[in-house]
Order: C-alpha cells, then structure tokens, then sequence
C-alpha cells in the first residue's frame, strides 16, 4: 500500500477507527499524528467492540507496528490503562507499540483547567469540550511551557511535574477552581513513567527508517477536518490540525513520502459539541436517525447532532486535504428514509455560498440549499458486491461523489470489519 494519510472530512466521528482498521492490513506502521485522548476509534472485529482514544486501531492486526506520533497530547494515564485494557484481551504491545519522545504530556492539571475554563465561559460562550486536557495542553506546548514525554525518563522528572502544578494551581485559585496536590500528582506520574518507560521512542527515526526500508506508512488523525483549528468553525474546534498538513508535522515524515489521502465521510453529517451546523435536523427525523445511527459520542456518551449530507462542508474538506479517495460510512443508516436531502450550497443575505464563510457570525445565519433523492426503502447492511446495492442507493452514493470528486473507495454498510464494499483501495 502507499503511504497514506486518513482524515476525516466532516466533524469527527466519521468512522475512521473502522477505516483504518480496514486499510491496516496493506500496512506495516500505522501511526497516530494529532488530538489525544478526546478521540474515540470503535472498532467491531468479529462482534467483539473495541474503543480506543489513543493506541492507533492498527494494534487490533496482530504483527503491525503502531506509532503515536510528536502531534499528538498523550495522557500518559490514558495510555497506561489502554494498553493494560489491550493486553487483557490477549493482544500484544511490547515491540509493536511506541510513543513518541516529543509527544507532549497532557496531565491533570490540563483537565482541571479546561473544566475551570468551560465553566467561566458559562452555558452561552462554551466551547464544548470533552474536557480532556486537550486545549490548556496544546496551549502549553505553544507557550513553550509543556512537558514531552521524554521528560519522564529524565531524574529531575518529579521536579518538573511539582513546577507545572504549581503554576496550573496558581491559575486554578485565580479561577475559584479546586486546586491539586502536588506530591499526590508526583507520585502518580512517577508510577505511570516507570510503567511507560519500555514504550518511549525517538520515532522521528522509527519512521523513517520504515520509509527507507520501503514499509507502507498508514498516518491515522483524529477529529475531522471542520474540527482543524485552521480550517474548522473557529473557535468552536480543537487545538491542532486535524487536516492531511498535520500529518507531516505530527509524525516527522516529509510531505514528499505522501502517496495518497484518503477522506472518510458519513452519508449524513453529525457534529458533537457547539457550533454552526446548518443542515442539523430538530425533529423526530433527526432524532431517529441519532438512533438508527448509535450516534453517541465513544468518549462522552454525548448524542451528536444530526443533520443530512452538507457537500458545502464535503467540498471543503477536498480541497484542504487534497483528497484522492473517498471513504464514504453508515449508508445503511438511511435504508428506511423515503426522501433523502443533501446540501448542494447555502444562502444568507440574498447572497449563494458555494464554500464556507470564515465568518462564524454569517455561517451560523447560512440556511442550506436543498436536493432531494428518493431513498430506497431495503436493507443493505447484508451486501457484500457494490453492484448489488439497490439501484438508489447506488445513485445517491455517485451523487454525492460526484459533488464531492475524487473516487469512491471504500464503502461501509454496518459497524464491523466485513461489512465494508472495497473499491478503489
């Protein structure tokens, strides 16, 4: 397989755990290049469900090499109980697993302050975060005042932990939020480092030595490309890039090894948290396809909000990634709608969008422009030949990529590893 990034072209939650699980076997390494423990990858591998926030799905295929990437905010807690969850399921990760000495390290007090945080902004101005560290981590690394992984393998590490709970603390009075005790987080985090230890690498070289020795690089990201703190509905997004440019700088790999892109998207459109989503469904149709769906959130439970097929948003992610392949999810979700509606474009002020306004105030007022297809009322979930879809179904998938361009890939029609139609990849 060629070195390839996958990324999700909607707001997450896209079902790119399952595609990746699909792609890991034409690879050898499968690496993870940004986000953190606020991404949830489920993977269903013959009925058993597995849900993963850190360890890329790859480690699911005994003998691939997984790699969590510099990119990527790592709760070395996090880490530690996945890997022990792992193990317990009679997986192995020693010698397949590595995290990157660059990595940076997403600790307690990275939760606390971003919980402190969501609660001065109030019900009107949240972010909607998981409330995972996320934001006030990345916020270090940028200040230059985070701790890396490869602080954990060094002696003055406990000194270095009690200095940044003394600082988080300092901010967390400040903010009338409880504050943490510093000998009990040095305790912790020593344990979890000698635990750890084993697993830390200079994947920098790892990587590039795989590459050099003409391995297949699998680049896996997290959130989706509406979620990129560049390109996403700023400020109601993450803290990195989601989008194919994070791949490079979060794993260390030249944007000249890059062989393809692979975008995944859902036949509908879901988004977790706050923000503008002009095609959300407020009815009992929307509702219904929330639980046709199991559209709840793999790291808080949290029910996503529903809406149809925004091709706006899906040209957007096209041409910011760069897309050659489409990874299209959940068209059996749609197996009982009459009428199904995409998104061709928007309208506000009198005035056509055919892309999206950087504008948060102008997206947020943008009403969707409508085409309506007939659905087609049968089961698909049991097919296993792309030809032998309904007539309808497979009209509409070409209708969206048409919208889209670029090719159909993959094309998934349930929850578990063999319900996926394999075209192009």
């Amino acid at each position: 397989m060629p070195n390839t990034i996958l990324v999700g072209a909607q707001w997450g939650d896209e079902g790119k755990g399952k595609v990746i699980d699909v792609l890991t076997d034409q690879a050898d390494l499968v690496v993870r290049y940004q986000g953190g423990s606020n991404a949830g990858h489920t993977v269903i591998v013959d009925g058993k469900k597995h849900v993963l926030h850190l360890i890329p799905s790859g480690i699911l295929h005994p003998g691939k090499v997984c790699v969590i990437g510099n990119g990527v905010v790592v709760d070395p807690i996090e880490l530690l109980h996945e890997i022990r969850m792992i193990e317990g399921q009679g997986m192995v990760t020693a010698g397949r697993l590595w995290v990157s000495d660059r990595a940076h390290l997403a600790m307690s007090y990275h939760k606390a302050l971003d919980k402190a945080d969501e609660a001065r902004r109030g019900a009107d101005r949240k972010i909607g975060t998981t409330g995972r560290g996320i934001g006030p981590c990345y916020g270090d690394k940028v200040a230059r005042n985070g701790l890396r992984i490869g602080d954990m393998l060094a002696p003055h590490f406990s000194d270095l932990v009690t200095q940044r709970v003394g600082a988080a603390n300092a901010t967390l009075h400040a903010m009338g939020a409880p504050t943490l005790d510093p000998a009990t987080e040095c305790e912790t985090y020593l344990t979890v480092a000698r635990a750890l230890m084993p697993y830390i690498a200079d994947t920098l070289t790892l990587v590039h030595q795989a590459d050099a020795d003409g391995k297949s690089i699998l680049l896996e990201g997290a959130q989706g490309t509406m979620l990129d703190i560049d390109f996403g509905t700023y400020p109601f997004v993450t803290s990195s890039n989601a989008t194919a440019g994070g791949a490079c700088t979060g794993s260390g790999l030249s944007p000249r090894r890059i062989d393809r892109v692979v975008g995944v998207i859902k036949c509908y459109t879901t988004r977790v948290g706050e923000g503008p989503f002009p095609t959300e469904m407020k009815d009992a149709a929307g509702e219904d396809l929330r639980q046709r769906g199991a559209e709840f959130g793999a790291t808080t439970g949290r029910p996503r909000r529903c809406g149809w097929f925004d091709a706006v948003v899906g040209r957007h992610a096209a041409r910011v990634n760069g897309v050659d392949f489409w990874a299209l999810t959940k068209l059996d979700v749609l197996d009982t709608l009459p009428v199904i509606k995409i998104c061709v474009a928007y309208a506000c002020d009198g005035k056509r969008y055919d892309a999206i306004p950087a504008c948060l105030e102008t997206f947020s007022r943008c009403e969707p422009i409508y085409e309506e297809m007939p659905g087609w009322m049968e089961p698909t979930s049991h097919i296993t030949r792309y030809s032998d879809l309904p007539l309808k179904a497979r009209t509409y998938v070409e209708r969206l990529i048409g919208l889209l361009g670029g090719r159909l890939g993959l094309l998934s029609i349930g929850p578990a590893r063999e319900t996926t139609l394999r075209m192009a990849i």
